[in-house]
């Protein structure tokens, strides 16, 4: 039990000014954020945003904020007591008071800390769902869809997490240079949970459809001729099930591809828009974004892994003093794992800060290959802006906050980029 400042070591100390640091962060990227939100309507929403419907759009916002500033306080003052009150040293000795294999030992550790955490998580998740998008108009998710979800996610995690963890588990307790066969042993998972999803997994939550027929798909299969992309694998999905808000998404590789349509989306944007989605989400494939992030995100798993094997290893002084810092009296590959995530936070940020930065470009770079292929940039732009009023999203997002976690360029940057393409192209008249 960490009970003076005498308990702590160096390590403690930085890892407590990074939590708190990147809290701090948080906390003025959103306070920021509110204060950039728009007086009047930008001229570029003006034809689908009036005053009122600008005004909902800034109380959703402030709901949010206000929610995100309580969940994350709340989140971090919780951290902090299980830490000061040796609670990592408590689970470690109670895992191993029931096992003496250090498989089970290390699974029990991380489920229960997982457990709690779900549990932590488990109000929010609720007051999100059933207050705040209830009260704005967008949860369509009923008490027994919002159990089930959850009931399959646990599911799901004990029949493909705990294996994988316990393949982990074993590799570092019994292979020389573990970080290299369990960074291995990750990648071939995901490669494979990825092929296995579109099928396998995503049909467990929501129901897929094939495109009828008709002139939409009629259009659909064109639009893929034109861009030398198969798209008979194209799915409308029930995401009216869980909420009003619509969007599109593709994932999988080889003949397991899925471009998947929200049937909120459909109901919502005619056939022109459509096809801008969706030539948007193929832009993403034929601009090798997909082969990019895969490839980038593997490397960061073998560095991550490198660096836990010297958070893990019991000889090191690294490992001893990392878990001196949160009073563990035993170096052990599931402590390190979770230990080593809390050192490594602000490393994650900063990695986040530059992917989604790089995210972003690929989101420029697939508007411009949608505009191209289907000739205009008019439908594009009009889906987008449909979707950002319709979800009611920030239509002027802050810079710090755009920095931290856009995955995607704000509203207008996006519209001015592909209205620049008009004028910088082929499709100019």
């Amino acid at each position: 039990m960490i009970t003076s400042m005498n308990d702590w070591n160096l390590m403690s100390l930085v890892i407590l000014i990074s939590l708190f640091a990147l809290w701090k962060l948080e906390l003025a990227a959103t306070l920021l954020n509110i204060k950039s939100f728009p007086t009047r309507v930008p001229d570029e929403l003006a034809d689908l945003m009036d005053a009122a419907k600008l005004d909902r759009a800034r109380d959703y916002l402030r709901v949010n904020s206000r929610f995100d500033i309580l969940q994350a306080t709340t989140s971090l003052a919780i951290l902090l007591a299980f830490w000061a009150l040796g609670g990592f040293n408590w689970l470690d000795l109670t895992a191993r008071s029931w096992f003496d294999n250090p498989i089970l030992i290390g699974l029990t550790f991380l489920t229960l800390l997982f457990l709690g955490q779900t549990l932590i998580s488990l109000p929010f998740a609720i007051i999100d769902t059933f207050v705040i998008e209830q009260r704005f108009g967008f949860n369509r998710a009923t008490p027994a869809t919002f159990i089930m979800d959850r009931l399959k996610g646990l599911l799901l995690g004990a029949i493909l997490g705990l294996p994988l963890l316990a393949g982990i588990l074993w590799i570092f307790h019994n292979v020389p240079n573990a970080w290299l066969w369990a960074w291995i042993l990750i990648t071939t998972w995901q490669l494979l949970i990825t092929y296995i999803a579109p099928s396998w997994i995503m049909p467990l939550y929501n129901k897929f459809t094939p495109m009828p027929e008709g002139e939409l798909k009629t259009a659909i299969q064109q639009l893929g001729q034109r861009c030398g992309f198969p798209l008979d694998g194209v799915f409308m999905m029930d995401g009216s099930k869980r909420s009003t808000k619509a969007n599109a998404f593709f994932t999988g590789f080889g003949k397991r591809k899925k471009i998947a349509l929200y049937d909120t989306l459909i109901e919502k944007n005619d056939t022109p828009e459509l096809l801008g989605i969706l030539a948007h989400e193929i832009g993403h494939f034929r601009c090798g974004h997909i082969r990019q992030r895969l490839a980038v995100g593997i490397l960061q798993m073998g560095v991550i892994f490198f660096l836990l094997g010297l958070a893990t290893n019991p000889t090191g002084n690294f490992a001893r003093h990392l878990h001196d810092a949160f009073g563990v009296t035993t170096i052990s590959p599931h402590a390190g794992l979770v230990l080593f995530t809390l050192l490594l936070e602000p490393v994650s940020k900063a990695l986040a800060i530059l992917a989604n930065a790089w995210s972003r470009k690929h989101e420029f770079e697939a508007d411009a290959y949608a505009v191209t292929m289907t000739g205009t940039p008019t439908p594009l732009s009009a889906a987008l802006k449909r979707l950002t009023t319709d979800h009611l999203s920030h239509p002027t997002p802050g810079k710090l906050r755009v920095i931290l976690d856009y995955s995607h360029p704000p509203l207008l940057q996006r519209l001015r980029a592909i209205k620049s393409i008009l004028t910088s192209s082929k499709l100019a008249p």
